[in-house]
């Protein structure tokens, strides 16, 4: 116990063993669900289910033990969300239209070399402190935004709608039940200080999924592995290897399209999580950064070369966060509990698993099979909706730091914090930050106030928003 304390730094945290297990706990409940929804996303395109299942829970586990190992911080790693949706209908292409699913790996794999280059080098670290302190507040503040919209479009609060974008939810709906208990129940043990009180609210909200008949019990307790899909950038396709077949114009555009992405998802997600967990210093520098970039960077290769998608740092994170998790015992605990993922999907698939909603289509999502999602239909996952409300509300406090007063400074983080949720993307709300401020100050004749790096960044994510056109211009 003596060892444990001593390198990860309980004493000095502030924490201890049993925080740090609980914290582990939630960030895995909070996550689990992409176990589920990464295969059924990649089997769209072509990935086998099984062996999609298989990288994806090994993958996660893998990376959130090196990051709590390497780095020491409560930040979980799996494969991203909308980076997979990426892979699956712009990079290879629904039902393999454009290129083979093993060739859209290989574009992930080298995504991610390019990234660990740029680590290792310092450029990522130093792009990472170029950046405004403002523009860092802002970004935690629109993860938060972006962590209560998913909450609330999980739980079935709200439902996505034609004209309005949004619209209330179905209340009378048994799912958006389990969401309101789930949610009540962490309030409630909030207000009566329960160590752990989002973890029992999950599991309050389980029960509840169990009665009502929004999960059940598993009707088999293991599932076997399959390591199929394992080294796909080295698989042969078409009579050569997948990895040499992505030197095409639109192909290196993907390329650069995801690395921007992959880029500054984590980027923001460390600044956020850190914020929460009080890791980032005055300046708004996250302290051994460099560490935390190589092993995310390092994830992004690994989920190319198992065929799990570019795996990278979550910002379901913060759930652990808040239940007290100050290192990466927490991160080692969630890598575990994905480990075990690999063999018992059924019974995590009981509250990880979730619904898709639609006009007349309402299943339970579950392992074995890709499934195709219906188009104007959406995901729920009531029974952890209640767990990433709450997520959401306590990374708000940085809001008050910003100086609203100063409009050069106040409007970049402005479209920050509501580009990244009403975008649903991290990287396209500080791409909206980086344009205004960089402008903003040219207007004002403050052109020396910007660091150079920040005129790059901004030109590269004004090539990103054009990509489409680029692209079509090539093909």
């Amino acid at each position: 116990m003596h060892t444990i304390d001593k390198y990860f730094q309980f004493t000095e945290r502030g924490t201890n063993l049993r925080t740090e297990v609980i914290a582990g706990f939630t960030t895995f409940m909070t996550m689990a669900y992409i176990i589920f929804v990464n295969p059924g996303i990649l089997s769209a395109a072509g990935v086998p289910f099984p062996a999609a299942a298989t990288a994806t829970a090994l993958g996660a586990a893998l990376m959130s033990i090196c990051m709590g190992l390497v780095a020491n911080r409560p930040l979980a790693l799996a494969s991203g969300m909308g980076l997979n949706a990426v892979v699956t209908f712009s990079v290879i292409g629904f039902q393999q239209a454009n290129v083979p699913w093993q060739v859209g790996m290989s574009v992930i794999f080298v995504e991610g070399i390019i990234i660990l280059v740029l680590v290792l080098t310092g450029l990522r670290e130093a792009v990472m402190n170029a950046i405004p302190l403002n523009l860092k507040r802002a970004i935690g503040v629109g993860i938060g935004l972006f962590i209560t919209t998913i909450g609330l479009n999980e739980g079935g609060f709200i439902r996505p709608a034609p004209i309005t974008l949004v619209a209330l939810g179905d209340f009378t709906q048994p799912y958006v039940w389990v969401s309101i208990i789930g949610l009540l129940a962490i309030l409630m043990f909030m207000a009566l200080k329960v160590k752990g009180d989002i973890l029992w609210g999950i599991l309050v909200a389980t029960v509840a999924a169990l009665i009502l008949g929004i999960t059940k019990l598993p009707t088999a307790v293991t599932a076997a592995p399959d390591f199929s899909g394992f080294f796909a950038p080295f698989h042969s396709v078409d009579g050569g290897l997948a990895l040499f077949q992505i030197f095409t114009p639109v192909l290196l555009m993907a390329v650069f399209a995801i690395m921007l992405t992959d880029f500054f998802d984590t980027m923001g997600t460390v600044v956020a999580v850190g914020e929460q967990a009080g890791f980032v210093d005055k300046d708004g520098r996250v302290p051994g950064i460099r560490n935390i970039l190589a092993v995310d960077s390092v994830a992004a290769m690994t989920g190319g070369l198992f065929g799990a998608s570019s795996i990278t740092t979550y910002i379901e994170s913060a759930a652990g966060v808040a239940e007290g998790g100050r290192t990466g015992f927490t991160s080692v605990v969630t890598g575990l509990l994905f480990a075990v993922g690999v063999f018992f999907a059924p019974i995590i698939a009981m509250v990880g698993g979730g619904y898709i909603i639609g006009n007349d289509v309402q299943y339970l999502l579950m392992t074995g099979s890709g499934f195709a999602v219906p188009e104007g239909s959406f995901f729920v996952y009531p029974i952890t909706a209640g767990a990433l409300i709450v997520v959401g509300f306590l990374m708000m406090r940085t809001v008050r730091e910003i100086p609203w007063t100063d409009f050069e400074e106040s409007f970049p983080a402005f479209l920050t914090l509501v580009g990244i949720p009403l975008t649903y993307n991290i990287s396209y709300g500080i791409g909206f930050g980086f344009i205004s401020y960089t402008l903003i100050k040219l207007f004002h004749g403050k052109a020396k106030d910007v660091h150079p790096f920040m005129y790059v960044v901004s030109v590269a994510f004004a090539i990103t928003f054009i990509l489409p056109w680029l692209e079509s211009l090539v093909k």
